[in-house]
Parts: C-alpha cells; structure tokens; sequence
C-alpha cells in the first residue's frame, strides 16, 4: 500500500514532529511504502528537514522520502496556490498512491482536493490544530472555514488529535461524526522520563538551585500567550523573588519580549534559549518547575504531555484540546484566558508547594505513559488506514 503524506513547511513544531514520526513508524511497517510532499521551509522557527532525511528508511523508495515543491507557501498567494494545487495532482497521478494523508491548513485544502483531482482512492487529513475561529479577522474566518468546508466534501477520513478539534469542526458543518478519529500525538517517552534537574544546564542559562523555575516552549510569535505572562510577572516576582521564567523558542516577537523584560526591570528574571531542536526539549523540561502553556490556538499542545513525561506539573489557557491532557487539579491547572489573576495565583501555589508539584506531575506521568507512546500513534493510524483500505476493497497488510 502507497501511502504520500503533505504539509505546508517542515519548521520545528508539534506538527511537523508528528508529521514525520508517521512518516517514518508507518514506513517501518511490512506492506506500506510512505513518503512525504513538503513546502519550502524558511524563517526564525528552525527546519526539520534534515532530521527527516537523516533517519529515513532503509530500504529503497520508489519515490523519495521528501520531495519539496516550492510553490507550497504558508500565505494565501492565488497563483503559486493554484500552480501548487496543479504540482501536487501531476505527482498523485504519477505515483498513484492508494493514500493520501494531509496535514495542516494549506496541505490540507490544496493536497485533499489535488487527491481527488487525480483520483486518489483514500484521502485523509490529520486537524492538528483550528485553521480558522475568532484569533482571525471575520473575512479571514470565512475564507478558511469555508475551504475546509470545501476539502472536506472529498475527505474520506478526518484524524483529530484532540476531541475538541472534532466538536469545533462538525460544529462548523466540517465532516459527519462517523468519519473523526481521535488519536493522540505522540512522542518517544524515554528521553522524557529520563529528564532530571541538571544544574550544570541550570547555570548556563544563569539559573541557579534555588530558583523556581517557570518554563514556556512556544514560538515566539503572536496567540502563543507570552504577554498573558508578561502582564502578571511583576507580581508573580514581588511575591516570589526566586521565580525564573525560561522561553524555549524563538520567532519574530523575540526582540519585542526582550525589550519588553528591560522595559518592566526584570530581565534577569527572564532567560532566552533561541532555537533548539527537539532532541534537547527533554533536557531543558527537567530543569524547569513548572510548565506554563497560554496559546489561544493550538489543537492539543504537545509540550503538555511532554513536561507531564518529564515529571513537570502544567498550567494552560482552558483552549482547544488543552484540558484533554492538562486536568484540572489532577495533572495541573487549567485557566480562562484573560484571567490573570487566576493564572497568578495557581503559578504561586505550585511555586511554593514542591509536594503539590510532585503530585500533579506523577499522576499525569501515567497519563502520558498509558496514551501518548509513539509507538500506540503509529498502530492505530496503521489499524485505521488498514480498516479504510478494506472498507474499499483494497489490499492492505
């Protein structure tokens, strides 16, 4: 069984993590043969490219494991969208894949209706995050919603990597209930488990023992809920001098949030690692304290089962998928967003309660480990591509 997957641009994020994981457990599995059709990857958020290329299959593809087609930006451009479209219908009709699996807005739109162009058997898409809701202006809303509208017309499956993700699009009149799947993202649980308190890492970002330290691994770029954070901190440090706040990432924003630390007088509470590559999120998890994660757009944020494997209790905006991995009171604290007073007062209670800290983070440690192993990713979409394919009458192992 051929299987192509497509996604807009290959930068560092959830994603484009899960995106590939796939590509690779999927392409391990006797009996599928899958590749990859990307865009151009550009800008401050890094590029998973090589990473892809470094750990492909062993045996030979009969097409390549990533293909670029340069047409395929993230912003709205007609012509490149349509000379995209056009690019992606001539490659399904010269491979033939039995499958086709899409991610993320553009791909999605543009890969699912080139799919059925070329008359690919099965067309499935992964909702890994909302392409259209109130963070965009009404024209914008529409104009995305109503595409997806559109693809969805020749959609034979819809992957959700959270409940809510399905509820937010049938409620958009985006698919029938029948055809969501929800299967978590998931991710190698070792390195995470293994993550502890390295003071040697600790120092290098000018952290010291006794600091508490408040972590946030988002983009630094506009609805990820850095300024959620920074409207609140001054207080937050009057009432607990010791807090540090670590920001893993990098984006656009940067120097907007630094000028920001100096314009308030607390940048030495706040510390900037820049860009760093997957491999290095479990190490920078383990000298965290807390995990904080306000976007206002996000599917279900990978960084929260993440610092949960890493024994890392988690504070979230109540959005999205968010509370199907940040439980309120179990796991964490989950907060309305624009409530800042509240996201204040569960930051200070976990900064001075260790125990409390260590409960949380234990009870979502089985969570995590019981639903989001990489390997339990790959076997349902195998189970669910194998049930698609026979549901067809197509040969499938």
């Amino acid at each position: 069984m051929r299987v192509t997957h497509v996604i807009t641009r290959l930068i560092i994020g959830g994603a484009q993590e899960n995106t590939i994981a796939s590509v690779l457990g999927l392409g391990s599995r006797p009996g599928l043969e899958v590749d990859l059709l990307a865009g151009p990857t550009s800008g401050p958020e890094g590029s998973l490219e090589a990473e892809l290329r470094a750990a492909g299959p062993a045996r030979p593809l009969v097409a390549p494991l990533l293909t670029i087609i340069p047409e395929l930006v993230r912003p709205v451009q007609p012509w490149k969208d349509w000379l995209a479209w056009r690019r992606l219908t001539q490659i399904f009709r010269a491979r033939r894949p039995d499958l086709v699996h899409t991610h993320s807005g553009k791909a999605g739109v543009l890969g699912r209706l080139a799919a059925a162009r070329a008359g690919v058997p099965i067309i499935v898409h992964t909702v890994h995050g909302p392409s259209f809701g109130t963070f965009q202006g009404p024209l914008a809303n529409a104009l995305f919603r109503g595409a997806e509208q559109r693809a969805a017309r020749v959609t034979t499956h819809f992957v959700s990597v959270a409940d809510a993700m399905t509820q937010q699009y049938l409620a958009a009149g985006i698919g029938r209930p029948e055809q969501f799947t929800r299967i978590f993202s998931g991710f190698p649980l070792a390195p995470y488990f293994a993550a502890h308190n390295d003071l040697a890492l600790r120092a290098r970002f000018g952290l010291s023992p006794d600091d508490v330290v408040v972590g946030k691994i988002a983009r630094l770029f506009p609805l990820k809920g850095h300024d959620a954070l920074f409207a609140i901190a001054p207080s937050l440090i009057a009432a607990c001098p010791q807090l540090k706040f670590l920001f893993v990432g990098d984006g656009v924003w940067r120097g907007r949030f630094e000028q920001r630390a100096r314009a308030t007088g607390l940048q030495n509470h706040f510390r900037f690692t820049g860009l760093v590559p997957p491999k290095d999120i479990p190490s920078l998890l383990g000298i965290m304290d807390i995990l904080v994660h306000l976007s206002e757009r996000e599917g279900l944020p990978r960084a929260l089962p993440q610092a949960l494997a890493a024994g890392r209790p988690v504070v979230a905006f109540d959005c999205d998928g968010a509370r199907e991995v940040c439980r309120d009171g179990e796991t964490g604290f989950l907060v309305r967003p624009g409530h800042g007073h509240a996201l204040a007062e569960r930051l200070l209670l976990l900064a001075r309660d260790p125990q409390l800290r260590a409960e949380l983070a234990a009870r979502g440690r089985e969570f995590v480990r019981a639903n989001f192993a990489v390997e339990k990713m790959i076997a349902n979409l195998h189970r669910l591509y194998v049930n698609l394919a026979a549901a067809r009458g197509l040969a499938a192992k």
